[in-house]
């Protein structure tokens, strides 16, 4: 029986126990500073010379580890893996496919503290900040297993008598996932879940600024028991493995989140159909936005001013969702 969705609570640190729970998150992650960390693909792990290294923003000499980096060749290997993988990761009972989620989302609630210590260690954010991106790390999983489960009959269309329609959701193929720095646990597990529940295989290629917390959820992944094939972690140059993986003929859809210039070049190369290519491939560019608050003269102004602070400059202003422009009208503007 599943539970009815609800959100992942945030953590209140005005409570001592949470604090030093925390504390103790950041120790543990501190047991496991730079050490290396292997290229995932078809379930093998691969080595390379060349490493992409992570460090703390805020104290550069401080290395949180060392991915391998993939070069084209190895992301070939990874996309035959992820074609391959397919061919029955499609089959596989969507229960089978959401309970992998569900299981990863109790991993990561158990592990809570850590992966938003490892947030703080490798992508600076603040505790509050770190806490909220692993809460929603965990409303992903829980949410789109719940989806897969109420979508895997198909939907009716109610139409004309005597007549019965429906539509379903089918697996499309292999997806390219790449992922944001600013929300390296929130998104990146996102986009990546939403297309393994729905029966795709994916290569999963970070933001190289913070590859560690997607290296940790791959191994999260692998304990939730999903196959080998259906998640492969290729970290690299998105010039050389980024271009080449949304050039594949074998690409079937990108889900990028990111800066509006790399967005565009990936909506440009991904619109060209190339040599082998079958099918037009599908989009999603999220290239963050202009977020406005309108105050009406009927608002808690004091309330709003709290919160147009706190929306602009949390995490130094460094989300897509913050407020970059208040609107507020006459009466109450020099208040």
């Amino acid at each position: 029986m599943v539970q009815p969705y609800k959100h992942e609570p945030f953590t209140n640190f005005k409570v001592d126990e949470n604090r030093q729970a925390y504390l103790a998150g950041l120790k543990t992650v501190e047991g496991y500073l730079g050490q290396d960390y292997d290229l995932v693909i078809g379930g093998d792990r691969i080595t390379t010379d060349e490493k992409i290294v992570s460090y703390n923003p805020a104290h550069k000499e401080e290395v949180i580890g060392r991915v391998s980096k993939a070069n084209k060749e190895l992301a070939e290997k990874a996309m035959q893996a992820a074609v391959e993988a397919f061919k029955t990761w499609k089959k596989v009972k969507p229960e089978t496919r959401a309970d992998v989620l569900f299981k990863a989302a109790a991993i990561i609630r158990r592990r809570k503290h850590e992966f938003s210590a490892l947030l703080t260690k490798e992508a600076g954010k603040p505790w509050n900040e770190a806490d909220a991106d692993t809460a929603e790390a965990i409303d992903f999983l829980e949410y789109y297993a719940r989806q897969m489960l109420r979508i895997k009959d198909g939907q009716r269309v109610h139409s004309r008598p005597n007549e019965f329609n429906r539509y379903d959701y089918i697996p499309l193929g292999v997806g390219i996932i790449i992922s944001p720095w600013n929300f390296p646990l929130a998104i990146m597990a996102g986009t990546t879940v939403a297309a393994i529940v729905t029966g795709n295989t994916v290569l999963l290629k970070p933001a190289s600024t913070t590859p560690i917390v997607a290296a940790k959820f791959v191994e999260v992944m692998e304990e939730a028991g999903l196959p080998a094939g259906v998640l492969n972690f290729v970290p690299g140059s998105g010039a050389e493995v980024g271009d080449y993986l949304v050039d594949h003929k074998d690409t079937r859809f990108i889900s990028f989140t990111g800066s509006r210039d790399v967005g565009l070049r990936i909506f440009d190369r991904a619109s060209k159909v190339n040599e082998g290519q079958i099918w037009m491939k599908r989009l999603i560019a999220e290239m963050g936005g202009k977020d406005t608050i309108v105050v009406d003269k009927e608002a808690d102004l004091e309330l709003a001013a709290t919160s147009i602070v706190a929306s602009a400059f949390g995490f130094s202003g460094q989300k897509c969702s913050a407020c970059s422009r208040a609107v507020i009208v006459e009466e109450v503007y020099d208040q």
